[in-house]
């Protein structure tokens, strides 16, 4: 009878209802005078086979300001094609824990964890996984899934308890399109919500500024943020002999240098799938025009409003300009311009998992928003870089084609497209269920579940077979050095079973890349 009781009393604590945990290592932020303990709030979904907590896959939210998505909006967003990767998992014996970040006061503070400082959230999640360890039957492993900002919260926890000594029982960490060297939001954009705040007094543009450009999450992610370009004793006006790129002051270097020194966990297997392009496509062109009307006020009233993407490399382009009439006289203007560093063009058009400008203001009441978004010429951007999704910190030109070999994932997912940020596909979610299904180590030799290297370690033969349930036309397969140099290529029409390449590459760690059907497979390999 105890064991009944304790095994009803288990489903109800694990099933359907979401708990509050707080972190037991408080964080104190670069702008506040004293430490904080953060919280946030999960719910376990157990699987459909056993219904016991034993094969346990975190989820994290990622940013997030206002709490706008709660847990059941965490798990839905794990929709794709009509199926849900939660749903699977569960059917086939896996538990999911969502993890969310509400808005809460802990000693007279209040903070909004869906925007707070990624460490202090890194704080819950270790104690999430410390809880999960102890309350899980058997010794299964954890995985931990890391979309967005979630995956370098992620990041940030597993890598603090491995150099603090805590045990994380993790095997698998999937980041999800996370912006490990930052994230963009097109620097015209940031320059004029901050003036219709500022200079304008808009509420509704204010509380942007507030909440989002200005939270603790988005200045320590964004790359160019527009506090760093400001001129002195003024909060709008742009500082004319700043128009490099700049992260928030205090913020965005201390960041990324805490973040670089940490590293990435070592006794986890690291996998990335990322939504930016492979192929180095763009979003977009270097100083296109996203924007260029006149918007009719009414009573005399009516604005000009030009935006552009920041220039090619070394070069300066104009990104803002506002000019507000009263019967065809100027009343008020700003004007904002942007540089490029010499060997990189601007963020917003460079390969990425992408965002739009309409998207991010979805409900502003502003008939001049409102006008604006109606004129869009170019909506999307490039918010998480491709190189920065990749973690390639040895390469600094955002539209450089990714060279694998120098990222820190063992295996990696990348669409040839850009696609919109956190964005599940057939392909992707297959990937990242193939990684769950499987525990992998050294020896790695599964891709996707269409393709599997038979030996890996590979020695005079490379052998990939091939799933006989499906169909393959024209693949196209390319093996580049840690240099990216490209040393084999072979393609291949309607291959069948298996493919075999005898070769003579030297010893050493290699990628092989697998193009099919416009989808990129990526595998390191090693050769003896």
């Amino acid at each position: 009878m105890k064991n009944i009781f304790i095994l009803l009393l288990s489903f109800y604590c694990f099933q359907g209802f979401s708990q509050t945990i707080t972190a037991t290592i408080s964080y104190q932020g670069y702008d506040e005078s004293q430490a904080y303990f953060g919280e946030g709030e999960y719910e376990i979904f157990l699987d459909n086979v056993d219904g016991v907590l034993d094969k346990p896959i975190i989820v994290i939210d990622g940013f997030d300001p206002g709490d706008g998505r709660n847990i059941p909006a965490l798990y839905a967003a794990l929709d794709f094609n009509g199926s849900n990767l939660a749903d699977i998992l569960r059917d086939e014996g896996y538990d999911m824990v969502a993890l969310n970040f509400p808005q809460y006061t802990t000693d007279g503070k209040d903070i909004d964890g869906g925007a707070d400082y990624i460490q202090r959230n890194a704080m819950v999640l270790i104690e999430l996984i410390n809880l999960i360890n102890n309350q899980k039957v058997g010794s299964q492993e954890l995985v931990v899934i890391g979309p967005s900002m979630g995956g370098l919260i992620a990041r940030y926890g597993l890598s603090y308890m491995e150099q603090n000594s805590l045990v994380h029982e993790t095997r698998l960490y999937i980041s999800f399109d996370s912006p490990h060297l930052g994230a963009n939001i097109p620097i015209g954009f940031q320059y004029l919500i901050n003036y219709f705040a500022k200079d304008q007094g808009n509420a509704e543009a204010q509380l942007i500024v507030d909440n989002v450009l200005n939270s603790a999450a988005a200045k320590e992610m964004l790359i160019d943020h527009y506090s760093g370009h400001l001129m002195s004793g003024s909060d709008f006006e742009q500082d004319p002999t700043l128009l490099l790129p700049v992260g928030a002051p205090n913020f965005r270097d201390a960041f990324q240098t805490e973040l670089d020194n940490l590293g990435f966990p070592q006794n986890v297997r690291n996998v990335s799938m990322i939504n930016g392009s492979g192929q180095g496509m763009t979003t977009g062109l270097p100083g296109a025009q996203i924007v260029d009307t006149n918007i009719d006020l009414g009573s005399g009233l009516d604005v000009d409003i030009a935006l552009h993407f920041t220039p090619e490399a070394g070069a300066v382009n104009n990104v803002t300009d506002f000019t507000g009439y009263f019967n065809g006289i100027p009343l008020t203007s700003f004007s904002a311009d942007a540089e490029s560093f010499n060997y990189t063009g601007g963020l917003d058009s460079s390969p990425g998992g992408t965002s739009s400008m309409s998207g991010s203001l979805e409900g502003v009441d502003n008939p001049i928003i409102i006008a604006l978004f109606d004129a869009l010429e170019q909506d999307d951007y490039s918010f998480i870089p491709t190189i920065s999704a990749l973690a390639i910190d040895s390469e600094s030109d955002w539209y450089a084609t990714s060279n694998i070999g120098n990222s820190p994932f063992i295996n990696t997912y990348m669409p040839t497209e850009n696609e919109a940020h956190v964005t599940l596909t057939e392909g992707n979610a297959n990937f990242a269920l193939n990684e769950i299904r499987e525990t992998l180590s050294v020896g790695d030799n599964v891709f996707n579940s269409k393709f599997k290297l038979v030996k890996n370690p590979v020695t005079e033969q490379i052998i990939i077979r091939l799933d006989t349930s499906q169909f393959y036309s024209n693949l196209e397969l390319a093996i580049y050095d840690v240099s990216g140099q490209q040393v084999l290529s072979k393609n291949l029409q309607n291959p069948t079973n298996e493919i075999v390449l005898n070769h003579n590459l030297s010893s050493g760690i290699y990628i092989l890349n697998i193009r099919d059907s416009g989808m990129i497979y990526t595998i390191k390999m090693i050769v003896n």
